[in-house]
């Protein structure tokens, strides 16, 4: 081994607190077992001076306006240019979900939606909307058209999802029973 660390351990006493410097001899006069030349730990600049340093030049987080609309919960396409264009900061998603501008509640509201989305109000999954090849955004109206049909895919994959949900909620179940015995 090479190095600091192993010039630490080389110098290390045994029945030596860590931390502390080691001597042969116990008073003011003791001599030091360190050898020469082997720069303290104590003497190194220490970490968190660097770290206050580095926090005065933070940079605000931002993200592509993909994963800001996967957040928002709306599709990409259907958003102004503007937003679909830049990049969104963490302070103008926060503003975005606390205060939406009409366009925000109006693609929430009406649509077009996402398939996260399309999925949930259907109450299936996305595999599901891609097995019965549903694989394009929908409006609110086309997703309540597939309600009022209730096609034989939807029920069929509504009780997919239903079992699916079961499972879990077993395996949850049977995971805790575990873990408190």
């Amino acid at each position: 081994m090479s190095g600091r660390r192993s010039a630490q351990i080389r110098a290390h006493l045994a029945g030596v607190t860590p931390g502390t410097y080691a001597s042969r001899n116990e008073g003011e006069s003791a001599e030091s077992v360190i050898p020469p030349g082997y720069r303290l730990w104590s003497g190194l600049s220490a970490a968190a001076d660097t770290l206050d340093r580095m926090t005065s030049q933070a940079n605000t987080q931002t993200m592509k306006a993909a994963t800001a609309a996967k957040k928002l919960g709306v599709h990409l396409p259907a958003t102004p240019a503007e937003f679909q264009e830049g990049v969104v900061t963490r302070a103008e998603l926060n503003q975005l979900q606390a205060n939406p501008p009409e366009w925000l509640v109006t693609l929430r509201e009406r649509g077009p939606h996402p398939r996260p989305v399309v999925a949930a109000r259907l109450g299936v999954s996305i595999a599901g909307l891609a097995r019965a090849g549903v694989t394009e955004a929908l409006t609110t109206e086309e997703i309540e058209a597939i309600k009022d049909a209730g096609p034989e895919w939807l029920a069929k994959e509504r009780a997919t999802q239903a079992e699916v949900r079961k499972e879990t909620v077993r395996i949850k179940k049977r995971n805790a029973e575990r873990a408190q015995s």
